[in-house]
């Protein structure tokens, strides 16, 4: 299966995936080298997993769960996502976007981490006015809120994550612009911040009980492994 891009509708939560379009227009992305941004210093709860993506010929982040990323450079933001939700950010003036990667909703006041949606949104939120967008110009795609595990019939974590970031967004004026989130398929999620793009590949949902550990863990290359199934371009 391809990648597709996702656009949203306004009668189904799940929106269905299609083309979605944005130009580049005439402003120069900054690109750092691949050494360059493993050698920058990282702060708490900021991806640090670099590669050179060969499909998408650019350099590459890969956000585990609990973690957040945000850049102005020509380069891809990628994770992998079963019960969780990635927010993708973007500031179409500034042209700074950003990635999260939450666990659940909410938390322990005392433990601030972005496993928990209501801090994860907040740091993302804040990461990027710091770099120089504006929330009165952000705009919202979001992914995951899968329901991957069969007997999770009184507590399906993918929906309560889901409801939560359609919350949150509504609350803060941000709009959704696309979404592929619910169901039952894992996601790969690759989100280009300097134009906004993204695109979604559903993954093959061959073993629930080995993603949904492997995702607590935070382990995202191995959940990519053990639900490839042969419809994942490798990354």
């Amino acid at each position: 299966m391809a990648f597709d891009t996702t656009e949203r509708r306004r009668a189904p939560r799940i929106a269905p995936l299609s083309a979605d379009v944005y130009s580049t227009g005439t402003a120069v992305a900054k690109e750092s080298s691949l050494q360059g941004l493993k050698a920058q210093a990282r702060k708490p709860g900021e991806a640090s997993f670099f590669y050179a993506d060969h499909h998408f010929q650019h350099n590459a982040v890969k956000v585990l769960p609990g973690e957040y990323f945000v850049s102005d450079e020509n380069m891809i933001i990628m994770t992998v996502l079963g019960s969780c939700i990635a927010a993708c950010l973007w500031d179409s003036r500034a042209r700074i976007g950003g990635m999260n990667h939450f666990m659940l909703p909410d938390g322990d006041m005392a433990d601030a981490s972005g496993r928990y949606g209501s801090y994860a949104m907040e740091l993302l939120i804040n990461e990027m006015l710091k770099l120089g967008a504006r929330r009165e110009t952000m705009q919202a795609k979001i992914f995951g809120g899968a329901q991957v595990m069969h007997n999770f019939t009184t507590m399906n974590v993918g929906e309560r994550n889901t409801n939560f970031v359609l919350n949150y967004l509504q609350t803060e004026r941000i709009p959704i612009m696309s979404e592929d989130v619910l169901d039952i398929y894992p996601r790969k999620v690759v989100f280009f911040p300097v134009t906004g793009k993204a695109m979604v590949k559903r993954l093959a949902h061959t073993h629930p009980e080995t993603l949904v550990a492997q995702e607590v863990r935070g382990n995202a290359a191995i959940v990519a492994k053990t639900t490839s199934g042969g419809s994942v371009d490798l990354f």
